[in-house]
């Protein structure tokens, strides 16, 4: 029955869903904002953020209809302000507890890292809420109800049971975690939900499993079941041997592992989007692989020339330096002794060494926001087609505006979403 429904879905007419491409703009937008929060110590990051999804969004349409951002900077800032007041505190009391009580400074880690994961979980879930809510179409909102704290909790356990099956248990909680967030997601009036099946993932990305986690264990019980003290003790050649056959098969798993990996998260995407309901409409989504392993070499690639780049730069700097001013350590000592304020000179050294590095990780953060997020949604979005758009015609307005507090927290916890 669920077959014949997929059939009959990829048969219907599919409503376009379209991508106007504007990568200029978007590095523009990025190198802006880069260079005003070295000016703005960082504070802008809240304005550029908000730029950046009102960018992508402003430039996806749905049978011509263009999507909206609401959201402000200010908004962002005033819940990052609020989550530091929420944050420092609990902060302080468990740094605390482990300084008064020396016994319970295990104690007082441990506990910290369980909050910094609950809380982590739960500003991630508000983050969403507040996303969707500033998210608009046809002058209608998305929003979003729950309890953040209930799926943190559930989310902790789920995870629990990742780890000990050594992941093969994701499937279900990949099912769980987004049945979750779209039985609680809303266009206006029309209800979400999620029909993606555990097992079905599951046996699409067994393969993958086996290659990297399969891999691993394989290399792990290798290790164990050689006798390497009795193989050095008979022959000079064989550990030898051994020991380079080994590290090549570690290199050649550690590459796999990394081809695998985007190969997973367009699994994961296109399983995903063909899970995905709102009221009538459905998605698919035709997204491979080799598109996400081609834009992470893009970024691999512009990343390294950008090395290269300021690694010439630098030393290109360090010679005229050099030349211009000869023994540097004699100047400063010579300056040291003028000047009634000795250590003038080696602050600006600093200052300029400070910035000369700050210039560069900006740098590294445009590449990886441009390909990270423009070209990802790009390719996402020009694999999906939508089905069943014309049942949001009716479509009323329902739901109020989220406060940005989960985006603070994600923030402030530097796990923030896009």
């Amino acid at each position: 029955m669920t077959d014949q429904l997929t059939t009959a879905r990829a048969q219907a007419p599919a409503d376009r869903i379209t991508f106007l491409r504007d990568g200029r703009r978007f590095l523009h937008l990025l190198v802006r904002g880069a260079l005003l929060q070295l000016v703005t110590f960082g504070f802008y990051r809240f304005w550029l953020t908000t730029d950046l999804r009102r960018h992508l969004w402003s430039r996806t349409a749905l049978n011509g209809e263009n999507f909206e951002y609401t959201g402000r900077g200010r908004e962002l800032l005033v819940g990052f302000l609020i989550a530091l007041a929420i944050l420092v505190p609990i902060y302080l009391v468990i740094f605390l507890i482990g300084l008064w009580l020396e016994q319970l400074r295990a104690f007082s880690s441990l506990l910290l890292i369980l909050f910094m994961y609950l809380f982590g979980q739960f500003a991630l879930y508000r983050a969403r809420r507040y996303r969707l809510s500033r998210t608009v179409w046809r002058g209608v909102r998305f929003w979003m109800t729950g309890s953040g704290w209930a799926y943190a909790l559930r989310a902790f356990g789920w995870q629990i049971l990742v780890v000990l099956s050594l992941g093969l248990v994701y499937p279900w909680y990949a099912r769980w975690r987004e049945s979750f967030k779209m039985r609680n997601t809303y266009y206006g009036d029309a209800p979400g939900a999620f029909e993606g099946r555990g097992g079905q993932f599951f046996k699409r990305g067994i393969g993958l499993w086996l290659l990297t986690v399969g891999g691993l264990i394989a290399l792990l019980a290798g290790t164990a079941a050689f006798d390497w003290i009795k193989l050095a003790g008979d022959e000079k050649d064989l550990p030898i041997a051994a020991t380079f056959g080994y590290g090549a098969a570690v290199v050649l798993w550690f590459i796999a592992s990394l081809i695998a990996y985007p190969y997973f998260r367009a699994l994961e995407w296109r399983w995903w989007a063909q899970g995905v309901r709102l009221g009538n409409v459905s998605m698919n989504s035709t997204l491979r692989g080799g598109q996400f392993l081609r834009l992470y070499l893009r970024t691999i690639g512009w990343a390294l020339l950008l090395l290269i780049g300021w690694l010439i730069v630098g030393a290109l700097l360090a010679l005229i330096v050099h030349l211009g001013l000869g023994d540097l350590k004699l100047l400063m000592s010579e300056t040291a002794g003028r000047m009634k304020s000795p250590g003038i000179f080696h602050i600006a050294i600093l200052v300029a060494a400070a910035l000369f590095y700050l210039l560069i990780l900006m740098s590294f953060g445009i590449v990886q926001r441009f390909f990270g997020m423009h070209e990802i949604w790009r390719a996402v979005v020009e694999s999906l087609t939508v089905a069943g758009v014309a049942s949001l015609e009716g479509v009323a307005q329902r739901g109020d505006a989220a406060s940005a507090l989960g985006e603070g927290l994600a923030d402030s916890l530097d796990i923030g979403g896009f």
